[in-house]
């Protein structure tokens, strides 16, 4: 999804040589060609996902795209993982210094939000990716999911649910994030933090459902 500050343009050309190896060298220009990719996406999807558009926008040449990828759905296929990681990164950032579960995932929520407004195009690279790009769809989802379901083991929320029904919670959480940015943060062509009553209602829910904490009254029923 195209904002204005996201309009495309060749990435400029350096008039001088960094001091890199090889290897440091290549692994720049994969990085550049994943960055031109996220914003072609982005704005055009992946079904216009040329690499002609994803070389112009890196500054490299097309030849040098197939050093890298051997065609364009291998790297179509990589980006949503790739992209999926950077969030995982930056929710795991956020949470640095909390030990209060429910805090915590109150934390990843809002840094859910947030990495939105870094990355405006990532929504419609996943959403597209179950149609244009389905290995990288299905290696996203499980990445998320393992990485979700270990961090709710951890805070001991898996105690009163079985592998299967913790998995079920997590599907239900990242659900939650993905049709509550549909409808209050891709809006107005733009892409912005959702209204308070997001926050709040999605800390009541938790904090009432799967982090409450039990009390005399549950032992005895």
């Amino acid at each position: 999804m195209a904002t204005a500050r996201n309009k495309l343009q060749p990435a400029p050309r350096k008039s001088r040589k960094l001091n890199l190896t090889r290897a440091e060298r290549a692994d720049l220009v994969k990085r550049r060609l994943f960055e031109a990719a996220v914003k072609v996406v982005g704005q055009y999807g992946y079904a216009e996902a040329a690499v002609a558009r994803i070389t112009s926008l890196a500054g490299v040449a097309q030849g040098t795209f197939y050093n890298h990828f051997p065609n364009r759905q291998d790297l179509l296929d990589q980006l949503l993982p790739t992209v999926g990681q950077q969030l995982l990164s930056f929710i795991q950032s956020r949470l640095e210094k909390l030990d209060d579960e429910a805090e915590i995932e109150e934390a990843r929520f809002r840094a859910f939000f947030e990495f939105l407004i870094e990355m405006p195009e990532f929504m419609r690279i996943l959403n597209e990716a179950q149609v244009f790009a389905p290995k990288g769809y299905e290696k996203h989802l499980e990445l998320v999911q393992k990485n979700y379901m270990r961090a709710l083991r951890r805070g001991g929320v898996g105690e009163d649910f079985s592998d299967a029904e913790l998995e079920v919670i997590v599907c239900l959480l990242m659900g939650a994030r993905s049709y509550l940015s549909h409808n209050y943060s891709y809006t107005d062509n733009n892409v912005h933090l959702p209204v308070d009553a997001v926050y709040s209602a999605y800390n009541k829910l938790i904090r009432n459902g799967i982090f409450r904490k039990p009390t005399a009254g549950d032992k005895n029923r």
